[in-house]
């Protein structure tokens, strides 16, 4: 059967990362895992106090984020608009702990929530190169500098 060339070649375009993850459900999984990995984990204390204590609205823009940067819908921008990471976190030291423990919570909620060992660890690169380009201190405080009057709740 002869099929016109754009019709095959949809057909054959590899799944987005949001696909093989498993669509949003996944997500919401991801985002869900993440952070119950920041409540627990001792090297992420730092980062956790970051955060609203509810972390009801920040789970919620995570999702929207991350389904978008995974190739899913876009609805974080039309909502948000661009995303601008740095400005959004300026409000934050983060240096090496931070992107760290940033890292062990997002490596072990994929881990968690199943996500398969070739995508972990393509994702994992690719999140290391974000949150290293968070980095806006080269020594960050001993304790976390956060004002709850100032505290940014709009990040990412």
């Amino acid at each position: 059967m002869n099929l016109p060339h754009a019709l095959t070649t949809t057909q054959l375009a590899p799944p987005s990362h949001f696909e093989a993850i498993g669509g949003q459900a996944a997500v919401d999984r991801l985002v869900n895992a993440f952070y119950a990995q920041m409540d627990s984990r001792t090297d992420a204390t730092g980062i956790r106090a970051m955060h609203e204590p509810d972390l009801g609205h920040t789970k919620a823009v995570l999702r929207l984020y991350l389904a978008e940067w995974l190739g899913g819908p876009k609805d974080y921008t039309a909502q948000r608009g661009h995303p601008r990471l740095r400005m959004r976190h300026a409000a934050f030291p983060i240096g090496m702990p931070e992107r760290d423990a940033w890292l062990a919570c997002m490596a072990a909620a994929l881990q968690q929530t199943g996500v398969p060992p070739d995508l972990h660890s393509v994702l994992m690169a690719a999140f290391f190169k974000t949150a290293d380009f968070m980095r806006n201190t080269t020594n960050p405080p001993a304790q976390p500098a956060i004002n709850p009057a100032t505290n940014p709740k709009e990040a990412p």
